[in-house]
């Protein structure tokens, strides 16, 4: 009787849960949430209690948590079971924001809280981007990312439900609505799927012995040391002092020193690797807290890799911050720049991501690669040729109706062409990360590219300024083709990985 009990049917999870794009699209709702409670939710309420700009401006400063968070990751890819992990901070996210809620003024209480939910939210990254790379087979990236670049950017429109809701419940029990969708969220991740790598990662070497091993090597601890100088250096612009403000408008300040920084420490902590003896040297690559960027920097061929990834879409991101500025000058009001800009652009990037997704699947990430990033370069001279031909007005002014689709237009090609890319992108940093440590090494190369994208809006007003909309535009064009110089290093680590992949599933 036992036996025919055994040889029931067990009952099935309907096809939607076993879906692995079903739980890839609620994990990255429930990353993107925080980031839009961050930088839409905040700001406003904190101006609406009559907190000053110069305050506000600098709560930005905590966000410097999603940068840095490879520091940390080495504890969730130690520990694993990244679906805990999930949980954890999102119950923590949801209680930190009712403790906001209670609290009154601009206090250190208030930043502190803050920087706590700043800090939960990127090791909700971390997990997040960890157990996705191990759910997923390699032929799913692409479009895996796809989904999740379009949920991502739905859990960043949610803050702005929340925004809406305030003005007719309160600000008390808006906080109180996204305190239980995160608890929603919690739920999501306690439902999915087991991670296939439950097993901790296997490290010969101690932390102790790591640190040891960096005393006794001090250029290995200088190329630490300007690698976090190189993330960590938008933090200078709150620094006091009256030459320091005059050179943060120079954009060598901005843009030069912390890439040069990025650059010497790649090199400089590669030759030392390199150089080591093969014992202590593998050491430090099997350690818990910096083997995993020693392994990435000892990799043949890495060096232009992580340049690459510094300055893939360069073009895109060193044109973003300055489109709203520009639909502002032009004349276009609020209503316009929201429904067009924002929510007509959202829902194209999304399209864009999936499509984008679908392609890199169907002809392989290298190809994509190029391909996706041309579509991607060329769409900004549809904000040149816009910004020619549309001239400057004042808000609230008539604009011609060719010059109003002239805008739509560029707007349209932008958020597609740039979803797009961005599918391929993602698809490639997953492709090459070392399955084993997966949660450190994407987060590496992730804040890698947070780096380069806010160092390059940070430097666009001072390109603006100087050249003009149009000129700084079609300069964005240029910038986008630096990176095709290092494809062939692309394809190359493209190839390694699949070779060491077949490897490792064939036992050799």
């Amino acid at each position: 009787m036992n036996a025919a009990l055994n040889d029931r049917p067990r009952p099935q999870s309907p096809p939607l849960l076993r879906s692995k794009f079903f739980w890839v699209a609620l994990l990255y709702f429930s990353e993107g949430f925080p980031l839009g409670l961050f930088f839409d939710l905040f700001p406003v309420y904190f101006r609406q209690r009559g907190v000053d700009l110069a305050s506000i401006g600098l709560l930005s400063l905590l966000g410097l948590a999603w940068t840095v968070k490879f520091l940390w990751a080495p504890a969730v890819d130690y520990y694993r079971h990244h679906r805990y992990w999930m949980v954890a901070v999102d119950c923590l996210m949801g209680v930190m924001l009712i403790v906001l809620a209670q609290t009154a003024g601009f206090g250190p209480w208030v930043w502190l809280v803050i920087g706590i939910f700043t800090i939960l939210s990127a090791t909700n990254d971390i997990a997040i981007d960890g157990y996705t790379i191990e759910l997923l087979d390699k032929n799913e990236m692409g479009l895996a990312n796809g989904v999740r670049i379009g949920f991502y950017r739905v859990g960043m429109l949610s803050a702005g439900f929340i925004l809406i809701l305030s003005d007719h419940i309160g600000w008390f029990w808006s906080y109180c609505v996204a305190a239980v969708l995160f608890l929603f969220c919690a739920a999501a991740c306690w439902c999915a799927p087991r991670e296939r790598l439950a097993a901790r990662a296997a490290y010969e070497t101690s932390a102790f012995a790591e640190l040891k091993f960096l005393l006794a090597r001090p250029g290995v601890a200088l190329a630490i040391m300007l690698f976090v100088l190189g993330l960590l250096w938008p933090v200078t612009a709150s620094l006091p002092g009256h030459w320091l403000a005059d050179a943060q408008r120079a954009w060598w300040f901005r843009a030069g020193i912390p890439v040069t920084a990025f650059l010497l420490a790649g090199l400089l902590i590669a030759a030392q690797v390199r150089g080591a003896a093969s014992t202590r040297g593998g050491a430090l690559a099997q350690g818990p807290i910096f083997g995993a960027l020693v392994e990435l920097l000892a990799r043949p061929g890495m060096l232009p890799i992580l340049v690459f990834i510094l300055i893939f879409k360069l073009g895109d991101s060193s044109m973003g911050f300055m489109i709203k500025p520009f639909w502002v000058d032009a004349g276009f009001s609020n209503q316009q720049i929201g429904l067009v800009s924002v929510n007509v652009g959202l829902l194209l990037s999304i399209l864009g991501g999936l499509v984008g997704g679908w392609y890199t699947d169907r002809v392989g990430i290298f190809r994509a690669l190029w391909m996706l990033g041309l579509w991607q370069a060329f769409s900004n001279l549809g904000y040149a040729w816009a910004a020619w031909t549309v001239p400057l007005a004042p808000q609230g002014a008539d604009i011609a109706v060719h010059h109003q689709w002239a805008m739509y237009a560029a707007s349209a090609t932008e958020s597609f062409t740039g979803g797009l890319g961005t599918a391929a992108f993602l698809a490639f940093l997953m492709a090459i990360v070392n399955k084993e440590r997966s949660t450190t090494e994407y987060a590496i190369l992730s804040s890698l590219f947070a780096f380069s994208r806010s160092l390059s809006g940070g430097a666009s007003g001072f390109g603006v300024e100087a050249m003009g909309y149009g000129g700084y535009f079609l300069l964005t064009f240029f910038l986008a083709f630096p990176a095709y110089f290092l494809l062939p290093w692309v394809s190359r680590m493209l190839g390694q990985t699949d070779y060491a992949s077949v490897k490792a599933t064939d036992g050799r």
